[in-house]
């Protein structure tokens, strides 16, 4: 193991393998309709297993799932905030763990939805690692009004959304949904959680009948986690024209295997959520 795949021995904190998944074996099942089984798993940790998430649609190539939604709501001063389930402890195989679990406009929302591409290995996907949970502006992001707007790790306001009825940059239609690339937990965090916050007259309008919808979209912001099922690559919405090539201009585009999502659809998915290393 190299010297970068170790945190500091100075730094005091607790060792968290980092690594990305490699090639897998993957069985479809069905699930409403559309959803993925991803066979890889891995021993030796704790919080893994059969899990259902919720994800915004897989509309196109090899991904097996869609991404799985972040649940975000406004803070009373306007900041947009994900929502990170509730730390309780739950006997596993024997061994009492802690796991992030809560129910959620009628559903079980679990911190093991991230838990897949090595996300699992990160420090911030711990149930009790300390966030406020507020979505903070990405230090480079691909759409210019935000890089206009915030420097790296500003947090994210709903004043400076007030245009996403309009807002269009090029790509695809205009007035679709308004979004910012995040980072989300990532506060003294090693790694970042990368996140896509998308505010959309379509989200209000799904919501308005939809008991999780109403429980995890707020005045029209969804957000989801934003590392492709594929080979974990980082996708993007509204940043290439090459995404109009497969269908996906008003949606979310992978390059590296043309992997595509719709945001303003969200489908269940079962798959096997990977073990968290254990502490």
């Amino acid at each position: 193991m190299s010297a970068s795949d170790k945190y500091p021995s100075e730094s005091g904190r607790r060792r968290f393998v980092k690594g990305v998944v490699g090639g897998a074996a993957l069985a479809g099942v069905g699930a409403m309709g559309s959803a993925t089984v991803n066979t890889l798993t891995t021993a030796g940790g704790v919080g893994g297993g059969s899990t259902i998430a919720k994800t915004i649609e897989h509309t196109g190539g090899p991904a097996p799932r869609g991404l799985p939604q972040v649940p975000v709501r406004v803070t009373d001063d306007g900041y947009i905030q994900g929502i990170w389930p509730e730390t309780k402890t739950i006997t596993q195989e024997g061994q009492e763990i802690e796991v992030a679990q809560q129910q959620l406009g009628g559903v079980t929302y679990s911190g093991a939805w991230y838990q897949y591409c090595g996300v699992e290995s990160q420090e911030n996907i711990q149930p009790n690692f300390e966030s406020d949970n507020l979505f903070r502006s990405a230090s480079a992001p691909p759409y210019d009004w935000q890089s206009e707007t915030y420097s790296g790790g500003d947090r994210i306001h709903v004043d400076d959304f007030a245009n996403y009825t309009e807002w269009g940059n090029g790509i695809g239609s205009e007035g679709v949904g308004k979004p910012a690339e995040v980072t989300w937990r990532s506060e003294d965090a090693e790694t970042n959680l990368n996140v896509i916050v998308i505010r959309s007259p379509q989200i209000e309008e799904a919501a308005q009948n939809n008991e999780w919808l109403q429980a995890s979209t707020d005045q029209g912001f969804m957000a989801y986690l934003n590392v492709c099922t594929h080979f974990c690559c980082i996708p993007g919405y509204k940043v290439l024209e090459e995404s109009a090539r497969y269908g996906a201009a008003d949606g979310t585009y992978c390059v590296c295997h043309q992997s595509t999502y719709n945001p303003f659809t969200i489908e269940e998915a079962l798959f096997i959520a990977r073990p968290r290393p254990e502490e």
